[in-house]
């Protein structure tokens, strides 16, 4: 089992940049496909961002496509999610989550097994 924690977030004014951190605890990370999710209320999950096991492959959500970036270094146990020219829209608690197997363009929205508890983003005007 592996334990997932973020952080990074914070409180951002329109235009800005953040980047996320999700560190695995217990098992290598390099076992795991990664996803980023968020949450803001009175909204459903929303997908983000995911990438593969060795980095090679990655998948953008249509909101964020274009200004973020999802990257990992496995020998740090690390990924993580660059996010450019944020917006009041993109203010929501933001979770990274593990999948057991692979992940592909069939797959990377759903089935993760492991969650971390989130890391806050807020954008202000």
């Amino acid at each position: 089992q592996v334990q997932l924690v973020e952080s990074g977030g914070g409180l951002v004014q329109a235009g800005g940049s953040l980047r996320l951190f999700c560190v695995a605890n217990g098992r290598a990370l390099d076992n795991y496909p990664i996803g980023w999710f968020r949450r803001s209320p009175g909204k459903e999950r929303e997908f983000v961002a995911a990438i593969s096991r060795s980095g090679g492959l990655t998948y953008y959500g249509d909101s964020v496509k274009g200004r973020s970036f999802i990257s990992r270094d496995n020998a740090k146990n690390t990924v993580y999610l660059q996010m450019n020219s944020l917006n009041p829209e993109d203010t929501a608690r933001y979770y990274c989550a593990a999948k057991v197997g692979d992940i592909s363009r069939n797959n990377y929205k759903t089935g993760y097994d492991y969650w971390g508890q989130g890391t806050q983003v807020t954008i202000s005007l």
